[in-house]
């Protein structure tokens, strides 16, 4: 299958370089003269994430949901561990009044040990639902104001910057990061607790 992929590729490129002598070739000034009419900016996602009011209160939220999903899970695996070597106590003291008696107390132990797992996926997955969640509403709520935003400052183009993911370079001026998180934040209203 790879070979075919190659081969497909190959024909393709071919194709491609032999119509090089009906088109023009873009040379570097020219491409600046198509851009220089293009308004450009960007914004640095890191300080949009730390700085932003409504992504604040989403991380501490979910930070909350975290940690009462860790105690909970702890709490009952504490419990369960409890159980096991109180049983293995009585079984190695032949405490039990049957060997049938243990095993239903055996029985007992492996289906709480279950009923935690099944619960720690369930909490894992809603933590994690949650968290798709958010990140959408995070989206959407940066796309509605870029939209607004841009009805009066006519930019072509706004990329994000997350450290040297996207732009390797951008002259500072082309920052719009403040101008973002300020009008972000003058929308956002937080809900009452």
């Amino acid at each position: 299958m790879n070979g075919l992929a190659a081969l497909a590729f190959i024909v393709l490129f071919s194709q491609c370089a032999g119509k090089t002598d009906n088109q023009a070739a873009t040379s570097p000034a020219q491409a600046t003269a198509e851009l220089s009419g293009m308004k450009i900016a960007y914004v640095e996602i890191d300080s949009l994430l730390a700085k932003y009011n409504f992504c604040i209160d989403l991380n501490e939220a979910m930070v909350k949901k975290s940690e009462n999903v860790r105690m909970t899970l702890n709490q009952k695996a504490n419990t369960l561990t409890q159980a096991k070597q109180e049983f293995q106590k009585k079984y190695e003291n032949n405490a039990f009044l049957s060997q049938e008696r243990a095993e239903q107390e055996y029985n007992r132990l492996g289906k709480m040990e279950q009923e935690l797992q099944e619960l720690s996926n369930k909490l894992q997955s809603g933590l994690m639902e949650e968290n798709n969640k958010n990140s959408l509403q995070f989206r959407d709520s940066i796309n509605a104001f870029l939209k607004e935003y841009n009805k009066d400052h006519k930019y072509n183009l706004i990329f994000s910057n997350t450290g040297f993911d996207n732009l390797l370079y951008a002259d500072s001026a082309f920052n719009i990061t403040k101008e973002i998180v300020n009008g972000l934040n003058a929308r956002y209203s937080p809900a009452k607790k």
